[in-house]
């Protein structure tokens, strides 16, 4: 009865089969990501099993041309990608957001010189330019997440922008003025919380885009570098040995779980914070 009744106060959107599924699988990977030394069977870099072993008991993954546990490898791996993920989705929404709020607030020179910016990066595809940059700074885990950093702040920045510029002239943020508050109070009293939930909305399903670009960045071999257990160079060694398919469809696996969890996540944080949406789920639902 207890957790019928937890169940009852939930809203709507988030008892829909896709959102169960999603909140599952992003907590099931944290938890992973957090518990991984225990849960390993084997290290991650000990190279003492046969090579190649199909999967089987003992190692239920499989083994990679090394010798190493591919399960113990794609369980370390979360504590690799899924972290570095986070970070950047974090820093290209505060940097992102950031100047995105300062354009639509300020406008004139200030929205000219950050939207001509942000257009500079988007005049070039996206996975392109992260490849050029990551080139540049030189291969390693983190320049490659500055390379897809440098890649997804725009976005953001649009957004934002565009949020801000929707509200700037209303009363709320005109009294505000007139009353003499500082630019950054307004910025953070009356600003900020009408435009966070669009915001947490494109960062939530830029999660997955973010590990694509990553992964993809150390498949090309401009990110994580051997022996590191990252899932996109996990997946790069498996094409050096096509035929034993566990080497890189377990890591493969990882990725794919991930991009759907947040992606089921962020579709369903927009169903929740959307009336229009929510009001017609509920509606379904009766």
């Amino acid at each position: 009865m207890a957790r019928r009744g937890l169940l009852r106060r939930l809203p709507e959107a988030w008892r829909q089969p896709l959102a169960v599924v999603g909140a599952v699988l992003a907590v099931a990977w944290i938890v992973i990501a957090l518990a991984a030394p225990a849960l390993a069977p084997h290290d991650p870099l000990a190279q003492d099993l046969p090579r190649l072993a199909a999967p089987g008991p003992g190692h239920w993954f499989g083994t990679d041309q090394l010798g190493r546990d591919i399960l113990s490898r794609v369980l370390h791996g979360a504590r690799v990608s899924i972290p570095l993920t986070l970070l950047l989705v974090a820093l290209s929404v505060l940097i992102g957001g950031l100047l995105g709020a300062c354009a639509g607030y300020f406008g004139r020179w200030v929205d000219e010189t950050i939207m001509r910016l942000a257009d500079l990066v988007f005049a070039f595809p996206t996975v392109i330019l992260a490849m050029v940059v990551a080139a540049a700074l030189g291969a390693s885990l983190g320049n490659a997440v500055l390379a897809v950093l440098v890649v997804a702040w725009p976005a953001y920045a649009r957004v934002t922008r565009g949020l801000v510029l929707g509200i700037r002239e209303r009363e709320f943020v005109l009294s505000g003025r007139l009353l003499g508050f500082p630019v950054w109070r307004s910025l953070r009293v009356d600003v900020l919380p009408n435009v966070t939930g669009p915001v947490l909305v494109l960062a939530t399903l830029d999660i997955g885009t973010a590990l694509l670009l990553l992964s993809g960045l150390s498949f090309l071999g401009l990110g994580a570098k051997p022996p590191s257990p990252e899932w996109g160079a996990m997946v790069a060694s498996g094409v050096e040995v096509f035929d034993s398919w566990w080497v890189a469809t377990f890591p493969g696996l990882a990725i794919l779980t991930v991009v759907l969890a947040f992606n089921f996540l962020g579709d369903t944080l927009r169903d929740a914070l959307d009336p229009r949406t929510a009001r017609a789920i509920k509606e379904r639902a009766l």
